[in-house]
């Protein structure tokens, strides 16, 4: 007879570990398996969140490098828009997943690391979960939070396969140089045919500089591009001086839509499994972290009320989508418009991004596109391309 739970968290990244918090809060018995032998042995975020975020959650200072300057480069042109305060940060991603699991063990939630799920199977009241290692466990409610793979909704054939994402291959490197308040962003052919590069301050003499590329709209291997910009010293990367690797990145991201269902009986999407992140600059973790803690209180509430399940769980769906769907769409209409431009084109989108305040510039990446803010836009930047943001948005 398999072990039975009442809620269990596939995967242990921010997502599930912040679900498994809640559920076991909640008083909910949770399991959390996770494939890697430990928590974060493998990186696969460049990990930029925000200020807000990880004061919200209360994540340690320790965990995180602050952010209050923002770069960013075009092939002929650049801007580093200063702000007085940290707004954003760059996580010492390990230390960060690997806090948040604690919370949740903290809270009575068990993690179980190392296993490698094969499959899944339905039945009427519960669902089991099959693992390498002769693993066999069933759940009232499972929570998919798995990532790219969102390995139980497909072994269930909820979902197919993302078919636009994000490819990143990224360095954590020793510099010489180290501007630690100073983030850049790099677009342009040079150093992205269907995305950006970024260099990313981790904290001490650590940076992190990547490549991103947009599948399927290029074919590019984002590390060859990655290599090439190091070997040349291209744009920023020159103003590092020597640089020394300390490790190696690589990382998926849905870029699709947020068409997907995340709710599926008693199988619960959620984080990159189902496609919550920010297409502007493919970021997710707030949302992985908000919606993870979410779909966690929403599993609890369920098994606490089974007769109510159904309605229960499809409360964390609406509530999430009422909170980051309009946004992230009109994300979408902006990136697309984005992987249009020429290089030319990029250069005069630096200048407008120059006019922008520290508060519209942080709103734009963020894709906060509240139809207040952007009326507040064009008033202050009656610049066509504005204005093109603004029929955009107004369109959703």
């Amino acid at each position: 007879m398999p072990e039975t739970y009442d809620v269990v968290v596939v995967g242990g990244g921010p997502a599930g570990s912040s679900a498994a918090l809640q559920a076991a809060r909640g008083g909910a018995s949770v399991l959390v398996i996770e494939k890697e032998k430990q928590i974060a042995t493998t990186v696969r975020t460049s990990g930029v969140t925000w200020m807000d975020t990880v004061t919200e959650f209360k994540i340690p200072q320790k965990c995180y490098n602050p952010i209050k300057n923002y770069g960013f480069r075009s092939p002929n042109n650049s801007v580093v828009i200063r702000d007085k305060t940290p707004r954003a940060v760059v996580l010492d991603v390990r230390s960060t997943y690997r806090w948040l699991a604690s919370q949740a063990q903290d809270a009575g939630a068990q993690i179980r690391t190392g296993i490698t799920i094969r499959g899944a199977t339905k039945h009427k009241e519960y669902t089991t979960i099959f693992g390498n290692n002769d693993t066999k466990v069933r759940a009232k409610i499972v929570i998919d939070a798995s990532g790219f793979s969102s390995v139980v909704a497909q072994s269930l054939g909820f979902v197919e396969r993302w078919r636009r994402f994000g490819v990143g291959a990224e360095y954590e490197m020793h510099a010489e140089n180290v501007d630690r308040e100073t983030w850049w962003l790099m677009v342009g052919s040079m150093y992205s045919p269907a995305g950006y590069a970024w260099i990313f301050p981790v904290g001490g003499d650590l940076v992190r500089i990547g490549v991103g590329v947009g599948k399927p709209e290029s074919s590019a291997d984002p590390r060859i591009i990655l290599d090439r910009m190091l070997q040349d010293k291209t744009g920023p990367v020159a103003d590092l001086g020597h640089l020394d690797v300390s490790e190696y990145h690589y990382g998926l991201i849905p870029n699709d839509s947020i068409d997907r269902k995340s709710v599926h009986g008693n199988v619960v999407l959620v984080g990159d499994s189902a496609g919550q992140s920010n297409p502007l600059v493919l970021e997710g973790i707030r949302f992985a972290i908000r919606f993870g803690r979410m779909a966690g209180d929403a599993a609890a509430a369920a098994v606490s009320d089974p007769d109510n399940m159904a309605s229960l769980l499809s409360e964390y769906e609406s509530d999430w989508r009422k909170m980051a769907e309009a946004r992230i769409r009109s994300a979408y209409k902006v990136q697309n418009r984005w992987l249009g431009l020429s290089d030319e084109k990029w250069d005069e989108e630096i200048n407008i991004i120059k006019e922008l305040s520290p508060d519209e510039f942080l709103d734009f990446v963020r894709a906060d596109f509240t139809m207040s803010k952007i009326i507040k836009m064009t008033i202050h930047h009656p610049r066509l391309a504005v204005r093109q943001l603004f029929e955009m948005v107004r369109r959703q």
